[in-house]
C-alpha cells in the first residue's frame, strides 16, 4: 500500500485536487488498507490535538491584521513615502517594492497577503514610469516572498508548532536573514538596472521637503512591528497574545484613516476566514498523514535508510535543499513545510543541526517555492493583481530573485551565524 500512496498523490496533484484533500485522502487511504488496526479512529482525536493549541490561534489573528492593513490604505501611503526616498537608486520604484514587502512582511505574517498588497498599490506606477515588466513583476513577487520570513510569519509559527521550537527564537533567528535577503533582492535590481539602464524607468523629482513631510507614513507600520514583535521579547505577551496587540493596533490605524467602516471588516474577516480555513485544513490533514506514517513506521524507516548512507551532514543538507527545490516546484510552500518537517525534523537534528536554524532554511526554501515556475503561488497572485498579459512574463521576472533566494540559502549553510547570531545574543 506504501509504494501505491506516492504514485497516487501525484496523480491526484497533477489532476488539480487541492492539497489539502490529496493529502487527507493518502492519509485516510492508509488507515484503512495499510493498517491492521483500526487507526481510521484515530482521526478525530488527532484532528482535535492539532488544532486546539492556543499558538495557532495567531494564525488567523496575523492574517485578519494583514486583511485590515491591506483595506486601510496603510500600505499605499507606505509605498509613496518609500518611493519618495528610494528613486535615486538604479531601478527606482522597484527598490520601493521590496522596502514596502518588507515593512509590510512586519505587520502581516503572509507571503500572498504581502504580494497582493504591493502588487496593488505598485502596479499602476510601473506604465506611468515605463520600467521593464517582468523584472517590475518580479520584484513585486519576490518582495511578497518576505512576509513568511520577516517576523511576525505564519510559516515560523507552524514550524514552531510542529517542532515544538521556540517561536520567539525563531522569530530573532529570521530577523537578520529577512533584512539581508530584502538588501540582496535590492542588489538584484540595481545590478539589472546597470546592466540594462532602460529597465529602470524615469527617474522620479521629489524635493527634500516632499521626503520629509513623507516620514510620518513609513512609521504606522514600524510602530505595528514594535507592538507586535516588541511585545515578545519585552516579555509582555505571548506570540498569539501579540497578534492580538496586533489587530487592534491595525483597527486603531483603519480608525484614524477613516477606513473602518463594516464592508471594510466584513471584507477582512471574511476573507481571514477563508484562507485560515484553508490553512488549518492543511495542517490537520498533513499531521493525520504523519500520524500515519510514523505509526506504520514509514518515517523511522526512511530516516534509518538516510542514516544509513553514511553521508556527512553537510551531504545531507544538500541533498534535502536540493529535494525541497524539487518538491516546491509542484507543492503549495506551506503544505510543502507541514508535511516533511515532522519527517525531516528528526533526522536534521540526529545530523547535530540546531532546529532554529533549520527553521530559517526551511522558511527560504519555501519562499523559493512561492516564485518558483510552475506552481508558486506569488506568481499567480501578482498575475490575478495584474489582469493582462501571461503568466510567463511573471515567472521570467521573478528567476533572478529565484537565484538570489538561492544565494542565500548557500550564506545561510557557509555561515550559521547569520541566523543564530540574534537568538544566542539575547538570552
Amino acid at each position: 500500500m506504501i509504494n501505491i500512496a506516492l504514485p497516487a498523490f501525484l496523480v491526484l496533484f497533477l489532476l488539480s485536487v487541492p492539497i489539502a484533500a490529496v493529502i487527507g485522502v493518502i492519509a485516510v487511504g492508509l488507515a484503512l488498507f495499510a493498517s491492521p488496526l483500526p487507526l481510521i479512529k484515530a482521526l478525530g482525536e488527532v484532528s482535535w490535538a492539532t488544532s486546539n493549541d492556543f499558538l495557532l490561534v495567531a494564525v488567523p489573528l496575523y492574517i485578519l491584521m494583514g486583511e485590515l492593513l491591506l483595506r486601510s490604505g496603510v500600505a499605499g501611503r507606505t509605498y509613496d513615502a518609500l518611493a519618495n526616498w528610494l528613486t535615486w537608486l538604479p531601478g527606482g520604484l522597484m527598490h520601493s517594492n521590496i522596502g514596502v514587502s518588507a515593512l509590510f512582511a512586519a505587520t502581516c505574517g503572509s507571503s500572498v497577503a504581502t504580494a497582493a498588497t504591493v502588487g496593488t498599490v505598485a502596479l499602476p506606477q510601473r506604465k506611468k514610469y515605463d520600467y521593464n515588466e517582468r523584472l517590475f513583476l518580479g520584484s513585486i513577487a519576490a518582495g511578497g516572498t518576505l512576509g513568511i520570513l520577516i517576523p511576525p510569519s505564519i510559516n515560523l509559527i507552524l514550524y514552531g508548532f510542529i517542532t515544538e521550537t521556540s517561536v520567539p527564537k525563531l522569530y530573532l533567528a529570521a530577523l537578520i536573514p529577512g533584512v539581508l535577503l530584502a538588501l540582496l533582492f535590492s542588489a538584484t535590481i540595481a545590478i539589472a538596472c546597470a546592466v540594462r539602464p532602460g529597465w529602470g524607468g524615469q527617474r522620479r523629482s521629489v524635493d527634500r521637503r516632499t521626503r520629509i513631510a513623507s516620514l510620518r507614513h513609513l512609521l504606522p507600520p514600524l510602530v505595528l512591528f514594535l507592538l507586535v514583535v516588541g511585545s515578545i521579547y519585552a516579555g509582555w505577551a505571548t506570540p498569539t497574545e501579540s497578534a492580538a496587540l496586533g489587530v487592534i493596533g491595525a483597527l486603531a490605524l483603519a480608525a484614524m484613516n477613516r477606513s473602518l467602516t463594516f464592508p471594510v471588516l466584513a471584507a477582512a474577516i471574511g476573507n481571514t476566514m477563508r484562507v485560515t480555513g484553508m490553512a488549518m485544513l492543511i495542517v490537520v490533514a498533513s499531521f493525520y498523514l504523519n500520524f500515519m506514517l510514523s505509526t506504520l513506521g514509514v518515517s523511522q524507516s526512511l530516516v534509518a535508510w538516510i542514516q544509513g548512507l553514511n553521508l556527512s551532514p553537510l551531504e545531507v543538507m544538500i541533498a534535502l535543499v536540493v529535494a525541497y527545490l524539487i518538491l516546491g516546484c509542484f507543492m503549495d510552500a506551506m503544505a510543502m513545510m507541514v508535511t516533511t518537517v515532522p519527517i525531516v525534523a528528526p533526522l536534521v537534528a540526529s545530523m547535530g543541526y540546531d532546529l532554529v536554524w533549520f527553521g530559517v532554511i526551511m522558511v527560504v526554501l519555501s519562499e523559493t517555492a512561492m516564485i518558483h515556475p510552475p506552481f508558486g503561488i506569488n506568481l499567480f497572485v501578482v498575475q490575478a493583481v495584474r489582469r493582462e498579459g501571461s503568466l510567463n512574463d511573471v515567472i521570467i521576472g521573478s528567476l533572478p530573485f529565484v537565484v538570489t533566494l538561492l544565494l542565500m540559502i548557500v550564506l545561510l549553510m557557509a555561515a550559521p551565524d547569520i541566523a543564530m547570531w540574534l537568538p544566542q545574543a539575547v538570552k
